[in-house]
C-alpha cells in the first residue's frame, strides 16, 4: 500500500551499517539500536545509520531474530504494489532463459533473496505455481502476489506449502492450500528433458519436487551406464529415472516415506522402466539399513552411491550433530561403494559451506579406510541463483568423487 507519509524509521547502533551499504538484505536485532513506536511489524519502514542517513527500506518483524528484511537501497523507490509487480516481472523474464525453457517446465520461478523477494519462494510445475510464504510480511500479501503471478505467468493456480521453520521463527505457524485459481485433481505431470515425473503438489516434500537437483540429475546420469545404483533418500525417484534412461542396469531406491516410494514407482513406468525388475524400493531408516548391509557377510557393493539426505543442519547450534549425521552417512556409503566405483553425496544445509563438507568427507574416508577422489563439484541449478551480496543463497553442495580401494588403513 503506497503511502505519501514518511515510513516509520529503524535506527542502527554506531558501526553496524557495513552490510547494509553492501546490499545484504538482512538486518540483525543485536544491529538495532532503535525502532519507532508507530513502526508495524509486516509493514515497511526506513534504515538509517546511528547518525540518522537514510540507507536502505525493508519491512518488519520485531518477533524475528532478522528484524529487517531490505528490499530497495533506492529512496525513491516506494513499497506499494508496482514494487511487488516489478520484482516478480523480472525473476520470470530471468527464467526465460534457454538453459531452463525448452529444458524443463518444472523450475525455481521465485528465490527469495537473491531475486530481490525475502521471504518468497515460488516454483513453477506445468501449469501450476507452489508458493512458500516465510516472512510475515510476504505472509500478510500472498493472495495478491498469487493474483500477480496468475497475471504474469497464465498458470492455472497457485498453491500455498508454507512449512518450514523460518516460519516458526516469523512467529507464523505453518500454511497450506490454495491462493489463487483452480487446484489439481491429482499428481502434475512435469517433464525434465524426454523424461516424465509426477509430483504431488498438496502433499509432498517441500513444494513438491527438487528443482534444484535437475542438472545434477543430468550429471550423475553419465556415470550410470551399465551401472548398479543405489539411490538413498531416494524420494520420488529422479535419480534412479535418470540412472535407468543413462543404462543403470538396477536401482535400489530407499526412502523413510512409503507413499514417495510409490510415487517413485509410478514415475518408473511412467519412462517406460518395470520397477519389479529394474528396481527395488525399500522403506525404511537409510542409517540402519546401510549399517545392516554393512555389516551382513557378502554386503552388497554398488557402482554408484548418491545420497541427499534432508538437511541435517537446522541452525548453528545444532551444527556439530547435523556434521557428524553427514560423517556417518558418508562413511556408509562410501562402504557400500565398489572398488573404482562412484560416490555421488549432497548437503543442502546452508550452513555447511562446500569447504567444510569437503573436511568431512575426508574424514569419512579416513574413519573407513577408502581413497577418494573428487571429480566433480555440484550445485544447485541456475534457476536458484545466488546473489553476491547473499551468499547464505547457496546451499546445495555436492561432490561426485570416485572411491578408491581400502588400501589405507582405518583410523581409529
Amino acid at each position: 500500500m503506497a503511502t505519501d507519509r514518511p515510513l516509520p524509521q529503524v535506527r542502527l547502533k554506531p558501526g553496524r551499517e557495513k552490510p547494509v551499504r553492501q546490499f545484504h538484505p538482512w538486518i540483525f536485532s543485536g544491529a538495532i539500536a532503535h525502532i519507532a513506536g508507530e513502526a508495524v511489524d509486516g509493514e515497511p519502514v526506513d534504515v538509517v545509520d546511528a547518525q540518522g542517513n537514510w540507507l536502505a527500506r525493508g519491512y518488519l518483524n520485531r518477533a524475528s531474530q532478522i528484524q529487517v528484511r531490505l528490499l530497495t537501497w533506492d529512496p525513491g523507490e516506494t513499497i506499494d504494489d508496482r514494487f511487488w509487480q516489478r520484482r516478480l516481472a523480472e525473476a520470470v523474464r530471468q527464467r526465460q532463459h534457454p538453459t531452463i525453457q525448452g529444458q524443463t517446465d518444472a523450475y525455481r520461478l521465485v528465490n527469495g533473496e537473491s531475486d530481490g523477494l525475502p521471504g518468497l519462494i515460488v516454483d513453477r510445475y506445468g501449469p501450476f505455481l507452489v508458493l512458500q510464504a516465510g516472512t510475515l510480511a510476504i505472509d500478510r500479501r500472498k493472495e495478491a502476489l498469487a493474483q500477480m503471478l496468475l497475471t504474469l505467468t497464465g498458470c492455472q493456480g497457485v498453491l500455498e506449502r508454507s512449512e518450514m521453520a523460518a516460519r516458526r521463527q516469523e512467529g507464523l505457524p505453518d500454511a497450506t492450500g490454495l491462493l489463487a485459481g483452480t487446484a489439481p485433481t491429482g499428481p502434475v505431470e512435469v517433464h525434465e528433458g524426454p523424461l516424465r515425473f509426477l509430483v504431488d503438489l498438496l502433499g509432498g516434500q517441500k513444494t513438491g519436487f527438487y528443482t534444484d537437483q535437475r542438472e545434477n540429475r543430468r550429471r550423475v546420469a553419465l556415470y550410470c551406464q551399465g551401472a548398479r545404483v543405489l539411490n538413498a533418500f531416494s524420494y520420488t525417484g529422479a535419480f534412479a529415472v535418470h540412472a535407468l534412461a543413462a543404462g543403470a542396469t538396477h536401482v535400489v531406491n530407499i526412502d523413510s516415506s512409503v507413499a514417495a516410494l510409490e510415487l517413485g514407482e509410478a514415475n518408473l513406468r511412467l519412462n517406460g522402466f518395470d520397477p519389479d525388475a529394474q528396481a527395488e524400493s525399500i522403506a525404511g531408516d537409510v542409517f540402519q539399513i546401510l549399517r545392516d548391509w554393512r555389516d551382513q557377510p557378502g554386503r552388497p557393493a554398488f557402482d554408484v552411491v548418491i545420497l541427499d539426505p534432508p538437511k541435517f543442519v537446522q541452525s548453528r547450534r545444532n551444527l556439530e550433530r547435523g556434521l557428524r549425521g553427514y560423517k556417518d552417512i558418508n562413511m556408509l556409503g562410501m562402504q557400500m561403494v565398489r572398488p573404482g566405483g562412484i560416490l555421488v553425496t549432497f548437503s543442502c544445509s546452508g550452513l555447511v559451506s562446500l569447504d567444510l563438507f569437503q573436511k568431512v568427507l575426508f574424514g569419512a574416508s579416513l574413519d573407513v579406510g577408502r581413497e577418494v577422489q573428487i571429480l566433480e563439484w555440484l550445485h544447485q541449478a541456475p534457476d536458484h541463483p545466488v546473489a553476491l551480496h547473499f551468499p547464505e543463497g547457496e546451499y546445495l553442495q555436492g561432490f561426485l568423487c570416485r572411491v578408491g580401494q581400502a588400501t589405507m588403513a582405518a583410523s581409529g
